[in-house]
């Protein structure tokens, strides 16, 4: 494979990224599917954002998206981002989730595909703007305004360029409250840490990425999709992953690399591992793999690349940093199992509880500031005051820096439980365990996984009548099935430390393996 230089022009915005590559190259493919080149990718997107501006919506509106990996999804997000706020939502959550994310952002027009958003559809008010989202047979994306008063396609009109302190994203994620955090990236951090991938990973137009995380996950987004059009490349875009056929869809398709979280390599492995081991002629293009989102094991990293015969290299990265923070490097560089690897076109450092960086080789917590990094939470002062200290970005993880600059993660001092990337609050599951009325106390805490990292689990105190399949039949009702405990304990009384104090690690320890 012969790798062409990257363009060489300095995007700024989304909408620039796409104008920098070049016309006739294959951005998006579907597998079985229509594929999109950047000239039809960038038609698109400009004709939904005349689109949007037609319906009145502008460059302080949020508008929420919600749909599976597809050619609509991308289209709707780059368009929505050219004249508004776009707010991918996971399209697993209840009709209540979407009612309190929707209503926590403003949402004022709701994106589905025409064949999926039930929920979603039925948690919105009558004032919100339904579009559909469908392929023509041509395979390109045909946008339809329903409901709110805007009946049909809305005439198209010329979109204003964006600017990059514009926002164009807006995610949520999970802290020590029961309320998500809203996290505004603005065109400028994602374009940096679209650059920090390109840069990592020595990304080119002949690159080609297999997208295998959700889109409405700052890791798919980002390091699978945007980094790939920053570099030219080319994005496949399956419906959903299959272990089953992962690998011959590779070859047919050419990819070269895919980032994903540690319990989907398991699952390549574990495949791999099965009927004589893997043909290793499916992977002849296949230049590295990528791993975030999750701690991955020294053995399952090693084990990786003996099986595949490619560099696995492990990354850090958050939603506030716009993704990608640390990764260990590509050959010639050196990949040093068990850590994150070295920062990526950011600041790291560690720091102390009372704001002091310390020197190499302690352990305390990870910070991080650049480019790519968030300046504060949106309306969250009491989170803006504890998250951010003379410019750097405290992450909640515990760490140490090596002399080299390679950075090992020790632990976490936030309570969140990281279930394959994704990460839930326990308060969050607190708050609908205690909503059941023979549940008088609630704790919530996360357990290993070998499958996901983490699992959420519960032990709870009853105050009445109720076993743990109806307290698990409870919670599936009202959270979407990743953040639902697998197994609630009933007991007599929940751990405390000495002073009476509830720790969910102490809580968590007491139940590990039982």
């Amino acid at each position: 494979m012969t790798h062409q230089a990257a363009p060489a022009t300095s995007p700024m915005t989304l909408l620039d990224v796409l104008d920098a590559a070049e016309p006739s190259s294959v951005a998006i493919r579907v597998p079985g599917g229509p594929s999109v080149t950047y000239a039809s990718l960038r038609r698109q997107v400009y004709a939904l954002a005349g689109q949007l501006k037609g319906l009145g919506i502008g460059r302080n509106d949020r508008v929420a998206i919600v749909m599976p990996n597809s050619i609509e999804s991308i289209v709707s997000f780059l368009g929505v981002s050219a004249v508004a706020t776009a707010a991918p939502l996971n399209q697993s959550y209840k009709q209540d989730e979407f009612s309190f994310y929707m209503e926590d952002i403003g949402s004022r027009v709701l994106i589905t595909g025409s064949q999926d958003g039930d929920a979603a559809r039925a948690a919105v008010s009558e004032s919100t703007i339904q579009i559909h989202a469908a392929l023509d047979d041509s395979g390109e994306v045909v946008f339809s305004a329903v409901g709110g008063g805007r009946e049909g396609s809305s005439p198209a009109s010329s979109p204003d360029s964006p600017k990059p302190e514009d926002v164009a994203l807006v995610l949520h994620t999970s802290g020590t409250t029961s309320r998500p955090k809203r996290v505004p990236l603005t065109h400028g951090n994602l374009v940096k840490s679209m650059r920090n991938v390109v840069e990592t990973y020595a990304l080119t137009p002949d690159d080609v990425s297999m997208c295998v995380m959700p889109l409405f996950h700052i890791h798919g987004l980002v390091a699978s999709t945007l980094a790939t059009f920053a570099s030219g490349g080319t994005v496949v875009v399956p419906p959903r992953f299959s272990v089953l056929g992962f690998w011959r869809l590779f070859q047919q398709t050419g990819a070269t690399w895919y980032s994903a979280v540690p319990s989907i390599h398991q699952s390549l492995l574990h495949r791999a591992g099965r009927g004589g081991g893997l043909d290793r002629s499916l992977l002849q293009s296949l230049r590295f793999i990528r791993s975030c989102s999750a701690p991955l094991s020294s053995s399952t990293m090693l084990e990786m690349e003996e099986r595949f015969g490619v560099p696995v290299v492990e990354a850090y990265g958050m939603t506030e940093a716009a993704h990608q923070m640390t990764s260990n490097p590509l050959p010639p560089g050196k990949r040093v199992p068990g850590t994150v690897g070295v920062e990526t076109g950011v600041s790291m450092g560690i720091m102390d509880e009372a704001g002091a960086l310390l020197a190499t080789g302690a352990r305390g917590e990870v910070v991080t500031r650049g480019d790519n990094v968030i300046s504060a939470y949106e309306d969250n002062p009491e989170a803006n005051a504890s998250s951010f200290t003379d410019g750097w970005f405290r992450t909640g993880d515990e760490g140490v820096l090596d002399a080299r600059g390679y950075l090992s993660l020790v632990g976490r001092l936030k309570e969140m439980i990281n279930r394959s990337g994704e990460k839930i609050s326990p308060l969050e599951i607190d708050d609908v365990l205690m909503a059941h009325p023979a549940v008088g106390e609630a704790v919530a805490f996360g357990i290993p996984s070998a499958i996901h990292g983490e699992e959420p689990s519960a032990a709870v105190v009853l105050s009445g009548e109720a076993t743990e399949s109806d307290l698990v039949a409870f919670c599936r009702e009202r959270l979407a099935d990743f953040k639902c405990p697998k197994t609630i304990h009933i007991v007599d009384s929940i751990p405390r430390t000495a002073t009476g104090k509830v720790q969910r690690r102490i809580v968590a320890q007491a139940f590990v393996g039982s």
